[in-house]
């Protein structure tokens, strides 16, 4: 039973969050010490807010673990894909924050006991299988993490 692209897929996912990123901040560094005003604020109209793309994020990582379980939204262009800073405003920063790092540690829990070979198993009537899955999600957060970082320099300047 073998665990080795598990495992590192794994890793990825805590160092995403909150360990030391060659190229960069982790989400947690990044993001733990906006305040609610700046993480709903968009610097530019055309700019997603940080708590906007932290949305965007969890919405995909939960979209992912319901595939995890045979299940599967249409959140491509759903109100649930990109809510907006109002929407967000409701339940607060602190909380969409904590739900996204939950988010982490759900996606470890549902891997950590598989094996590589779990990741050839294809959902639901598509050619992908949850390898493409946990990468997609990695690259995924990746990109947006890049774009936080220019929001936040953005907000800062002004």
């Amino acid at each position: 039973m073998s665990q080795l692209l598990i495992k590192n897929m794994l890793r990825q996912l805590r160092e995403l969050q909150e360990g030391s990123l060659w190229f960069d901040q982790s989400v947690r560094l990044k993001i733990d010490s906006l305040t609610d005003q700046e993480a709903l604020t968009r610097p530019h109209p055309q700019i997603h807010s940080v708590a906007e793309h932290i949305s965007h994020m969890l919405a995909w990582r939960e979209e992912c673990l319901l595939r995890f379980k045979g299940g599967r939204t249409e959140l491509m262009n759903s109100p649930e894909d990109w809510k907006d800073n109002l929407e967000l405003s409701r339940s607060g920063w602190n909380r969409l924050k904590n739900r996204f790092y939950e988010s982490t540690d759900t996606l470890i829990k549902a891997l950590e006991n598989q094996d590589d070979a779990y990741l050839n198993t294809p959902f639901q009537d598509t050619e992908y299988n949850f390898h493409y899955l946990i990468e997609g999600i990695l690259q995924h957060d990746l990109y947006h993490l890049g774009q936080i970082g220019i929001t936040i320099k953005l907000l800062k300047k002004g």
